[in-house]
């Protein structure tokens, strides 16, 4: 499933590309996120405690920065293993743009599951996996003093 977004940020590309690396950012940034710890400058390993439908489950699993590309962006790949709730794995391209003093975050995140949240259904993950972007992306943009959303983007199957 495809997921694809766009949001404007009123601060210079530099302190976005700055934030989009900082570990206690995203910490405060991605939900239910409980303990981020960085490996190396590419490489963090995360715990996150999520819930789909009725599966709650907490997954650690790792982030790895790929085609790193300062201020321009880079390609973020995700792997959680929750137990018996199953796995996660995703990839999401992250490019920022600079536009007069603002800049344009475009993302665009691929995610594949499988274990027992699979067996969900696929309307219920997409609708999750979209809030869930939704939720990182929007908590990113506001605590750097962003509006909402410019133009959400509908996901594609």
């Amino acid at each position: 499933m495809d997921i694809i977004g766009e949001y404007r940020i009123a601060a210079s590309r530099e302190t976005v590309w700055a934030a989009l690396n900082d570990p206690e950012v995203l910490t405060l940034c991605i939900p239910g996120c409980k303990e981020l710890i960085q490996a190396s400058p590419e490489e963090m390993a995360a715990k996150v405690a999520l819930k789909v439908g009725p599966v709650s489950a907490t997954f650690a699993g790792t982030v790895r920065l790929e085609d790193i590309r300062p201020p321009e962006g880079y390609t973020l790949v995700g792997q959680g293993n929750g137990g018996m709730a199953g796995f996660a794995k995703g990839r999401a391209v992250v490019n920022l743009t600079e536009d007069g003093p603002d800049t344009i975050l475009r993302y665009e995140a691929k995610a594949e599951i499988g274990g027992k949240i699979a067996s969900l259904g696929g309307r219920l993950i997409q609708a999750t996996s979209r809030k869930l972007a939704d939720e990182f992306f929007g908590k990113f943009a506001n605590h750097l003093g962003a509006p909402a959303p410019e133009s959400p983007a509908p996901a594609t199957p």
